[in-house]
């Protein structure tokens, strides 16, 4: 059976449960309409409520319009609809031997945090990771042993959480058992490859995991405060909603993900949208022409045919620390739409310029393109400080023959150059011997110009345009192009 949990915040029924939901699926950027609601209470008063897991396929299934929007739907509704309550009463608590208890009484051990008791779940931990028969109920399970031992905050002050998956994580520490569960899953083999796809693997299995565990704090704390309060301040955006600069590893590992789906529907939209606008000017000779079969009267229209334009893409992009991610994920996303474009070209800089376009070649695994990007970093730097004007200065002297007339150049950066020399009129020699030129920034527009940040100062010069998500990206290379 579903269950709502006991809440402090929200209303108790399922009705009142079930608008909440709707409420912050909205409130976190999902588009969810009045008909999808009700197709939705359709849905499931054919199903019921019997099933937890068709409940929340029913209602993905009515709400979502994208699979990118899947992991905030799933986060938010383990908060409104959790699996169990408490320390699990529903599925049976975890102790220390490894048996379950399904009375919901805690286990007659005392359960203590010293260095042996630590031990011995992370060995149970790694074993249940490295297991050829992987158990994603035993993990849920195990998520849910770990916070209720060692997330546990009890004592606080009013206002504070007593549950942390940060405390937890912190002190089981699963990142560090990559090596030993990659070893484990590669059973002795010597194989480059097999260590590589064990390694990855073992990253994708604690990166499940530690949603898991972040899962479970939000249930436990959606029992003390009401899920409302989670859905506004713990649950992530949806992934082409999340900045660039505040993600994490496993939200970069989802954002390459989405990369390339991203920019297929993106070219299917402009396909459309180009062959909707397919017409050219009105040929009047062939117009006219015409108009003898009707008298002299024009009926019947003829058009010239419509040239097509592609542009010339050059792109300068910042890849020092701060920047990275989302310099890498505009370029990966550029090079998946790179049909579009007449021809890319594609240099990185943090003092010195460094040309990557080989790395965008036909083909290419995502993954390693984007190794291939962080590996550069180091060609693209003399002192390790960032230093726009002396990177404008370079490309000047050293790939000025990479701009024509007819070629748009894209600039991506913070624009925070540690209080060096702007050359100003280098950006503007720049952009005056190109067709146009944009300047995608990552921060929030209020925080050019605090500190380092010589955005006002640029923004002049070239149009700089916020550019903190993949939707956002999305948006502006569709008026791009």
């Amino acid at each position: 059976m579903v269950s709502t949990g006991s809440t402090s915040g929200g209303g108790s029924g399922l009705l009142d449960r079930h608008l909440g939901f709707i409420e912050a699926l909205r409130g976190a950027g999902l588009s969810v309409s009045l008909a999808e609601d009700l197709d939705s209470v359709s849905a499931l008063a054919a199903i019921g409520w019997g099933s937890r897991a068709m409940v929340r396929d029913a209602l993905a299934a009515t709400l979502l319009k994208r699979q990118a929007h899947r992991t905030t739907f799933d986060a938010l509704f383990d908060v409104y609809f959790p699996r169990m309550v408490g320390d699990g009463v529903s599925t049976g608590s975890i102790t220390l031997d490894g048996s379950t208890t399904t009375d919901g009484a805690e286990s007659d051990r005392p359960i203590t945090r010293d260095a042996l008791e630590l031990r011995e779940f992370r060995d149970r931990l790694a074993e249940a990771l490295e297991s050829d028969e992987y158990d994603d109920q035993l993990m849920l399970r195990m998520a849910a042993e770990m916070v209720g031992r060692f997330g546990a905050m009890p004592g606080r002050g009013p206002g504070l959480s007593s549950w942390s998956a940060y405390t937890a994580l912190q002190r089981v520490a699963p990142q560090e058992l990559v090596d030993r569960i990659a070893a484990g899953l590669m059973r002795d083999s010597d194989d480059e490859g097999v260590r590589e796809d064990a390694a990855r693997l073992a990253n994708r299995r604690i990166g499940t995991f530690t949603r898991q565990v972040e899962g479970d704090a939000r249930r436990r704390i959606a029992e003390e405060k009401g899920p409302d309060h989670i859905a506004d301040v713990a649950v992530r955006p949806s992934i082409d909603k999340l900045a660039f600069m505040s993600a994490r590893r496993v939200d970069l590992e989802e954002m390459r993900r989405e990369i390339f789906p991203l920019a297929r529907r993106l070219a299917t939209r402009l396909a459309k949208e180009q062959h909707s606008r397919q017409r050219g000017p009105l040929d009047f000779r062939r117009t006219v022409r015409a108009s003898i079969a009707t008298g002299g009267v024009p009926i019947t229209t003829h058009h010239k045919p419509k040239r097509p334009h592609r542009t010339d893409l050059v792109v300068l992009c910042d890849v020092s620390g701060s920047v990275a991610s989302f310099a890498q994920f505009t370029l990966l996303f550029v090079w998946a739409l790179r049909e579009v474009f007449q021809s890319m070209r594609a240099f990185t800089f943090i003092d010195h310029v460094h040309e990557v376009t080989p790395y965008f070649r036909p083909g290419a695994d995502p993954a390693d393109v984007l190794a291939d990007l962080a590996a550069s970093a180091s060609h693209a730097a003399l002192w390790g400080r960032t230093n726009y004007g002396r990177a404008f200065t370079k490309f000047e002297e050293e790939h000025l023959d990479a701009l024509t007339p007819k070629t748009t150049l894209l600039v991506l950066g913070d624009a925070r150059s540690n209080y060096s020399d702007l050359h100003e009129e280098t950006l503007r020699r720049l952009t005056g011997s190109v067709r146009r030129c944009f300047w995608l920034n990552p921060e929030h527009e209020r925080n050019w110009g605090t500190g380092d940040s010589a955005a006002p100062t640029y923004s002049r010069i070239v149009p700089m345009i916020e550019c903190r998500n993949l939707e956002q990206l999305s948006d502006f290379v569709h008026d791009l192009v």
